[in-house]
């Protein structure tokens, strides 16, 4: 990533981080399924989207707080 390509990162950033960023309470975690739902209703199945990869950000984001706060079944 260029110089001139990490400035303009700078720019966008804070309202970006405002929806994509990793949970860490079951409010923020609650949030971002929302807004997965909103964008799976409105992109649906379509993997040329131009929201498409940020669906798929926010599922690993989903996933990876659900690993960490949620115990499996087995575990109840």
């Amino acid at each position: 990533m260029s110089v001139s390509e990490i400035r303009r990162l700078e720019t966008i950033w804070h309202p970006v981080s405002e929806v994509l960023h990793k949970p860490r309470t079951e409010e923020e975690y609650d949030r971002i399924v929302e807004l997965l739902d909103n964008l799976t209703d409105e992109v649906g199945e379509d993997e040329n989207h131009p929201l498409a990869s940020f669906m798929e950000i926010l599922g690993i984001l989903i996933e990876k707080y659900e690993n960490e706060h949620i115990p499996e079944i087995t575990e109840l």
